[in-house]
């Protein structure tokens, strides 16, 4: 394969008038002039001064000698001219005005480019303004006074904006087109260079106007690079500039003057599309036909990105056979993981109140550069605040709880910064400080930093004199504007290896083996979407591109990619989900209908083989150590909690008690079901431990109803921590608190009218010996019963539920089921409070039971063994027999720990 630059310079350098030395190629990209420079070096024999090789921008600027401002920066500058001219009263602050001041920029650009004769412009788009708004309406509303007073000032902003940059040798790119188109003329009289134009396409007036006078003077040639496939295709998309210029441009009307096509697309081609699921599909499946490409052929292959999301998924899949990479396009610096540091900062900055919600300070502690200079120091403050159940936090607190590393890293970035120069600061003393001592061994994350530092100082530049911004957000906005447009640069051989790009950076090169991506509609080409002031109307009447001609823009480098390539893929996004998913490209539906014979497209889709998943229930060998470790639980205690989770779940009893397993602690934002129980427990006990082995009268539960509201916020402060209660959900489980415990008081008030009722013990610690013959070591029960009482001479052995249980939970019908069915666990648990009972203070009959909270009208829910609630001696023996059967199996070596389906 010969590419376009080869062929051109081929027939070049066989014009016998043809001087080297004193020719400038002009390129539509640097890219594409180092390509140029390579294979020059191995066309040219002996020695020869270097031509020239200017991109399309370089050349512009070595016309008009003028300096570039990028888009930020002129945004600063127009914002200056804005308050000249507009009435002080009608200013708008920075940060309204920068949102209609880019799209006005932009507008101002294409003008420039296009050679618009701007007051005729402006005259005709105010006009249009008038008549869309009932200019002649009487009386006209203020709003619509405003708005037509912006558009008859548009036409003086632009003039004094253009008139101060020209003063201080300053240009944006639509004006330096401009000047350029000016000045062309006078340039090429002082210049007697040949100028080389390659590989254009889509041209604005001003270029068209600086080619058109360099072919007129006969100061150069141009080289089209267009197959006649597309050419001769009058409808073709792909052709549609070059036509255009072929028949508008007086140079073309000399029939000696002809454009040149080549005949490439109609060669043998190997075109495969692909439809594959979602972005990471794309990146896997490109991978596996790069792993079936030879490393010769590697260095003839291309990998064109319409997505820049791809590239992270792409470099993280390439195969073992990739020795050399070159990757054109850039990581943008948004993608790295530091841009996620600096937006937590931003959102902390912009916190109107005192304190801090407690979930940004985790995302920063938590963040691998922060982690990586504080180490355990950062764990330590994670951890307290998940103990001190911190939901909201002042930045005094967090420095008091902060190491001297934390302090001297963090310190900065959480103080409340008033002005943007002071934050910028902060930003680029984080930046030094996040430096790491081993830096050689870190590239990347040094690299990270770099350019954030410089991304910080630029805008610190920027603002630093007669700042426009003033507010935190008005920064916030600039900094994410700006972080839009910087990328990190990898270095890499150009000419050499894998070349990854995107698609303007594949103009005028030529590969034999392409993967293009993300060929979806609405990706390439990119739709209707514009931001832009102008109408599509008046577009149309001067000249300005639409999204039509950007659409044959992308039409062009589409099929030019394909012109010299023998194996190209296609590949494109087949979920719907996605905003630019699901429907492939018009080019692959027009590639399937246009092809020549024999190069029709193979169209495959493609699903990533999942494999079926047998959900196959774990099972845990009970080894010498596991046994051990139940031999020293059996020692301290069994409760009954414990005992009832093997029952449910023999798995989560291991995990949870044998292995040590429990949730991590986190920050409880809202009172967990488990909290509000502890409370209302508490809360029970300090009011009913008085009275133990007391008869309780009407006058001690009046007595506690008064307190019920300053002993249930005591009880969530030592609970919950510092976390709110006075607001939200929180506030609603608090009142529930007072609520469940105001509703119990009342209905012991109510039973005592009749009742006599005498506390016998509260929340007493108890343990029993369980004597089991086959096992040679003791084995006990433990547990904490909420309360032992007399009702009318009759014990009862009470534990409070705040969650619903009904009575039928508390009927057992077998006694086989106890220990087997989850569904008896509260009855199994009152047993085994019972079984501890009777071993410290022997009874002859008691009653077993539940009071729920949720079910308060039920009352006190006793133990049944069919229709009898009373537990005794022979009931006892039953209940023991069944628990010396589960701990039994649960001391087998045999059995294993078996998951159940929960």
């Amino acid at each position: 394969m010969k590419s376009f630059i080869e062929e051109t310079l081929d027939q070049l350098l066989s014009q016998s008038t043809f001087n080297l030395s004193k020719t400038t190629f002009i390129l539509p990209s640097k890219r594409a002039g180092s390509f140029l420079k390579h294979i020059l070096k191995q066309k040219v024999s002996g020695s020869a001064f270097a031509p020239q090789v200017l991109s399309t921008e370089e050349f512009i600027e070595k016309i008009t000698s003028l300096q570039t401002i990028d888009n930020t920066e002129s945004l600063f500058k127009f914002y200056q001219v804005y308050k000249e001219i507009t009435p002080k009263e009608e200013q708008e602050d920075f940060e309204t005005f920068y949102g209609w001041a880019q799209t006005l920029v932009y507008d101002f650009n294409e003008i420039d480019r296009y050679l618009i004769d701007a007051e005729h412009f402006f005259s005709y788009l105010s006009r249009i303004q008038d008549i869309n708004h009932w200019a002649l309406s009487d009386p006209q509303t203020n709003l619509i006074e405003k708005y037509l007073t912006f558009w008859n000032l548009i036409p003086k902003y632009y003039q004094l904006f253009q008139k101060q940059l020209l003063e201080n040798n300053e240009a944006y790119q639509g004006l330096m087109y401009r000047i350029a188109s000016e000045k062309i003329s006078s340039y090429l009289a002082s210049n007697q260079e040949k100028h080389i134009l390659l590989g254009f396409n889509a041209l604005n007036n001003a270029e068209q106007k600086l080619f058109q006078t360099i072919l007129e003077q006969n100061k150069g040639q141009i080289f089209w690079d267009i197959d006649e496939a597309f050419y001769n295709d009058n409808y073709h998309e792909a052709s549609l500039f070059i036509r255009n210029y072929k028949k508008n441009w007086e140079f073309y009307q000399d029939e000696n003057n002809t454009i040149t096509t080549s005949s490439n697309y109609s060669s043998a081609k190997n075109i495969n599309v692909y439809g594959v699921p979602k972005n990471i599909g794309q990146a896997k499946y490109t991978a596996q036909l790069l792993d079936e490409i030879s490393e010769e052929d590697l260095s003839k292959t291309a990998i064109v990105l319409n997505d820049e999301g791809l590239l992270n998924p792409i470099l993280n899949s390439l195969p073992q056979n990739i020795k050399k990479l070159n990757i054109t396009m850039g990581l943008p610096l948004k993608e790295t993981p530091l841009a996620s540091l600096f937006e937590v900062i931003f959102e902390i900055q912009q916190t109107e109140n005192q304190n801090f919600y407690y979930k940004p300070i985790i995302d920063i502690l938590n963040h691998p550069f922060i982690l990586m200079k504080l180490g355990e120091s950062s764990q330590k403050l994670q951890q307290q605040i998940h103990q001190e159940n911190l939901v909201y936090l002042s930045r005094t607190q967090i420095l008091e709880l902060s190491s001297e590393s934390t302090k001297h890293l963090l310190g900065e970035i959480l103080l409340q910064h008033k002005t943007p120069q002071s934050l910028l600061k902060a930003f680029t003393n984080l930046c030094q400080k996040l430096r790491l001592e081993d830096a050689l061994d870190k590239p990347l994350e040094t690299e990270y930093l770099y350019h954030f530092h410089q991304l910080f100082v630029k805008i610190q530049n920027l603002i630093a004199e007669q700042s426009p911004i003033q507010s935190i957000k008005s920064l916030h906005r600039i900094y994410r504007d700006t972080l839009e447009t910087e990328s990190l640069d990898f270095s890499g051989s150009p000419f050499d290896g894998l070349q990854l790009m995107g698609m303007l950076e594949s103009r005028v090169l030529d590969f034999e083996n392409i993967i293009i991506t993300s060929v979806n509609e609405g990706v390439l080409p990119a739709g209707k979407s514009s931001n832009s002031f102008i109408p599509f109307d008046l577009k149309k009447e001067y000249g300005l591109p639409t999204y039509k001609e950007k659409d044959a823009i992308y039409t062009y480098h589409f099929y030019r990619l394909l012109q010299r390539a023998k194996n190209v893929h296609i590949l494109y996004n087949t979920e719907p989900g996605s905003l630019n998913g699901g429907e492939k490209s018009r080019f692959i539906t027009q590639l399937e209908i246009e092809s020549p014979v024999g190069n029709e497209p193979k169209h495959q889709f493609l699903n990533p083989l999942v494999p079926a998943r047998k959900n196959e229930l774990k099972k845990i060998k009970k080894t010498p150590e596991v046994l051990e470790k139940l031999k020293a639980l059996a020692a301290h205690g069994f409760s009954p909690s414990a005992l009832t989770t093997y029952i449910r779940n023999p798995l989560d009893f291991y995990k949870n008690y044998v292995l040590g397993i429990r949730d991590t602690d986190e920050v409880e934002e809202t009172v967990a079901a488990n909290t509000l129980g502890t409370v209302v427990h508490d809360a029970l006990e300090h009011f009913y431990k008085p009275f133990e082995n007391k008869n309780i009268v009407k006058e001690d539960l009046l007595k506690m109803k008064t307190e019920i509201e300053q002993q249930v916020k005591f009880e969530f402060e030592k609970t919950y921590k510092q976390a709110p209660i006075n607001k939200g959900k929180n506030l609603i489980i608090f009142e529930i608190a007072k609520r469940y415990i105001f509703n119990f008081l009342a209905k012991e008030m109510k039973e005592i009218e009749n009742d006599e009722l005498i506390i016998k013990e509260v929340e007493n610690k108890l343990t029993c010996d369980i004597l089991i013959p086959e096992l040679d070591f003791p084995v006990k029960i433990g547990g904490k019963v909420d309360r032992v009482d007399y009702k009318n001479g009759q014990l009862r052995i009470v534990d409070y539920k705040t969650g619903k249980v009904q009575a039928g939970d508390l009927n057992l019908k077998d006694w086989n089921e106890l220990t087997k069915d989850y569904k008896y666990s509260k009855a199994f648990q009152v047993l085994c409070y019972a079984r501890m009972i009777y071993d410290e203070t022997p009874f002859e009959n008691a009653e077993a039971g539940i009071i729920s909270f949720k079910n308060l009208k039920a009352g006190f829910m006793p133990f049944k063994q069919i229709k009898n609630t009373v537990i005794d001696k022979d009931t006892l023996n039953q209940f023991e027999t069944e628990l010396k059967s589960l701990i039994l199996e649960l001391f087998n070596p045999e059995i294993p720990f078996e998951e159940k389906e929960v």
